[in-house]
């Protein structure tokens, strides 16, 4: 059987169990579990595909894995998390718990479901793994988790999709190479001689000092990387202050950078140290920079991607092979153990965004989410 056959058969299974995978999406989306709490929803879907409860990762995770052909196993992943959101979708199954599937995990691990529980009887040349990780959202990362606990022992690649409004609806982005941005976080804390608003010439100001730090760290984007690849250096909250007439001895802004390449994730780091110190000591103040490493560059296999886009397009599906974003996603700790590799599912931007209250993507992209996972496990067998 060649791969574009073993893609079609596959595909084919999937259909006939469509309709109960879009019942699952419906009672996953109706009752999400916040990170670190996943256990409900990891029982939902394990007991729905029905191949056992499989072993226990990151906490409230599950990884199956299904005995098939020779050699390491080829595994599909989706999340098991929601957002603290209040559903604004109006559907009756929304959700009414504080929690929502506002970034489309429910679509994902329905169409993984429909695909691990189609694979028995396909006589896959190769064994299935498939990945119910905890904790994508937030900084607590599930898949770091997974990584260092050996949860990806015996698996030599990893496939997932990700609905996507940013991309055209019906289009899937299947890009090599960096195709989501590295991610961490950062603290600047400035400090000098706090005092009476009425006698400036006695303080050393920590609010117009942070000002100037947060206008100056403009530079580590339009200054210190190359723009053909970009960085994204944001300042989200500035924290200073207690009365009106009280200038304070210190102020904070933090906020996050993001970069596509590992050399330009050093350099925006060393940038803003540098900027942040000089610029403070330029008011007479001392600044203290503190960084917190979140995930790295989520990095396509080049042949792996290539091959996923080629059955793609053989399964009648259009193909963009150039869409990157400067978001991120722990999917990249798997992508620097093994060949890994996250496709986009694109929905179109007119039912909002991701994160967004009425963010909800239709049900017919668990098909589609379906297509991509069976197209990637098919280019993972050539090595």
């Amino acid at each position: 059987m060649t791969v574009q056959e073993l893609a079609v058969r596959w595909r084919a299974a999937v259909q006939e169990r469509l309709p109960e995978a879009i019942e699952l999406r419906h009672e996953l989306h109706r009752s999400p579990s916040l990170g670190g709490s996943e256990g409900p929803t990891a029982r939902t879907v394990t007991d729905w595909i029905g191949l056992g409860d499989g072993e226990v990762v990151a906490g409230t995770g599950r990884l199956l894995r299904l005995s098939a052909g020779a050699g390491d196993a080829i595994a599909v992943r989706a999340e098991l998390d929601g957002l603290p959101v209040d559903e604004e979708t109006g559907v009756p199954w929304a959700s009414t718990n504080g929690a929502m599937h506002a970034c489309g995990h429910d679509v994902h691990l329905a169409g993984l479901a429909a695909v691990t529980r189609a694979a028995p009887g396909l006589g896959l040349p190769r064994p299935l793994a498939a990945i119910l990780q905890p904790r994508e959202e937030g900084v607590d990362s599930g898949a770091k988790d997974i990584v260092e606990g050996g949860g990806l022992d015996g698996i030599e690649a990893v496939v997932a999709a990700h609905v996507q409004p940013r991309v055209e609806t019906g289009v899937i982005a299947v890009t090599p190479g960096p195709v989501n941005a590295s991610m961490d976080a950062f603290r600047v804390e400035v400090t000098g001689r706090g005092g009476h608003s009425g006698y400036p010439q006695t303080v050393d100001d920590s609010v117009l000092a942070i000002s100037a730090v947060v206008v100056a760290l403009q530079q580590v984007g339009a200054r210190r990387v190359d723009p053909t690849t970009g960085v994204a250096c944001m300042v989200t909250q500035v924290r200073a202050g207690s009365a009106d007439n009280v200038v304070p001895s210190s102020a904070v802004c933090s906020g996050t950078v993001r970069t596509m390449g590992h050399r330009d994730r050093e350099t925006a780091h060393r940038a803003i140290e540098e900027i942040a110190m000089s610029v403070a000591a330029g008011y007479g103040c001392r600044a203290d920079v503190a960084i917190e490493i979140g995930e790295p560059v989520l990095d396509n296999d080049v042949g792996l991607a290539v091959r996923t886009g080629e059955i793609l397009t053989e399964l009648g599906h259009a193909v963009d092979p150039t869409f990157r974003s400067f978001g991120s996603d722990d999917f990249s700790w798997y992508c620097e153990r093994v060949r890994g590799l996250m496709v986009f599912v694109g929905t179109g931007s007119e039912r909002g965004g991701l994160h967004d209250a009425s963010y909800l993507p239709d049900d017919a992209y668990v098909a589609t989410v379906a297509d991509a996972l069976i197209a990637g496990y098919c280019a993972a067998l050539t090595p």
